[in-house]
């Protein structure tokens, strides 16, 4: 089973976005986190829901929420998913 940790610069992006929906995206990832396993994310990446990202040192996946982009990554040895960026979609891929 995974857990879920943010890191700290995503309160930063919460700053930016509304309460209904910070609920609707922390509520998204925990559902997220308690389904994940391999088939689930085979799944995921078949319908576009998430997507390994290309050209980065380490390996990234976003995840689709509405308007909304998630990036994160998976720490297989700790089993956690940790949450780099909370972003709209036109900001998401900027550095």
């Amino acid at each position: 089973m995974y857990t879920l940790s943010f890191k700290s610069s995503v309160k930063k992006d919460f700053k930016h976005i509304s309460k209904a929906d910070i609920g609707f995206i922390k509520e998204s990832l925990y559902t997220f986190v308690s389904a994940f396993n391999s088939e689930y994310e085979q799944e995921l990446l078949k319908t576009g829901k998430i997507k390994k990202l290309q050209g980065e040192i380490e390996t990234l996946y976003r995840l689709k929420l509405r308007r909304y982009r998630v990036i994160y990554k998976k720490e297989n040895d700790n089993l956690v998913i940790l949450v780099l960026s909370v972003k709209s979609r036109e900001s998401a891929y900027r550095k």
